[in-house]
């Protein structure tokens, strides 16, 4: 097996399946210039699954709100972001194959992958090693928003970014991204200020600070479904 097959749809469901998409992606879409941690917290609750699985199509629909505070907090992420973008559209392929039935839940797609030996083919690119970089991008953007809301306003954002990024992503990272990276936060704005600018106005700051427990605790608890997954299938360390 080679590849990602896709159906072959006629042209008028081709056609209804793509404004179908865009009038879901416009009813979805928030504000494109602030992060809208309530998106992210619907999108995260809706991904849960019984008492261990997550439906990826709800986990991207709130990853695709959180890539806007890695670009919101500046250049210093944009490789992150550009990344992720390039991970969701393989996944978006993935789910549009004619293996789509697969691709509902991190599980069900694990386990396909895993009985296929899929995981292992190299010229087929597999969805549970996509996955799994936008797993570790979760981890350091939960933290890195933990500690920027607990820390105070003549706190060092620099710091707490580095610090958030060499106890997550950077264990993934090359010497030179990690150096590039690093050196790259010191141009983080103060507290004050990067806070404005990823959440806008003074209401609308009240408002994410508000949700923002909910947010992070969904975000905890589906890192923390995923994280299982991975070790039960032992997929952690695909390449």
């Amino acid at each position: 097996m080679s590849g990602i097959r896709l159906r072959r749809p006629t042209l008028e469901s081709s056609r209804q399946d793509k404004e179908r998409r865009d009038r879901d992606r416009f009813n979805k879409m928030s504000n494109v210039n602030t992060l809208d941690l309530q998106h992210v917290h619907q999108c995260f609750q809706r991904s849960l699954k019984e008492e261990d699985d997550v439906i990826i199509e709800a986990y991207i629909d709130g990853y695709n709100e959180l890539v806007k505070f890695l670009n919101l907090i500046g250049s210093v992420f944009s490789f992150v972001s550009s990344d992720v973008k390039s991970k969701i559209k393989i996944m978006e392929k993935h789910r549009e194959s004619e293996n789509a039935v697969y691709y509902d839940s991190f599980k069900k797609m694990m386990k396909y992958e895993k009985e296929t030996k899929l995981y292992d083919q190299n010229d087929f690119v597999s969805g549970s090693r996509t996955m799994l970089r936008l797993h570790r991008g979760l981890d350091f953007i939960r933290l890195f928003l933990k500690r920027l809301s607990d820390m105070d306003d003549t706190m060092n954002t620099c710091t707490t970014c580095q610090g958030s990024y060499n106890e997550t992503l950077a264990d993934f990272h090359p010497w030179y991204i990690r150096k590039a990276a690093t050196l790259a936060m010191h141009a983080l704005p103060s507290r004050p200020d990067l806070l404005k600018k990823i959440f806008g106005t003074e209401s609308s700051l009240e408002a994410a600070f508000t949700i923002l427990p909910q947010t992070l605790t969904m975000c905890d608890e589906v890192y923390k479904r995923v994280e299982q997954l991975y070790t039960d299938f032992d997929f952690h360390g695909l390449p």
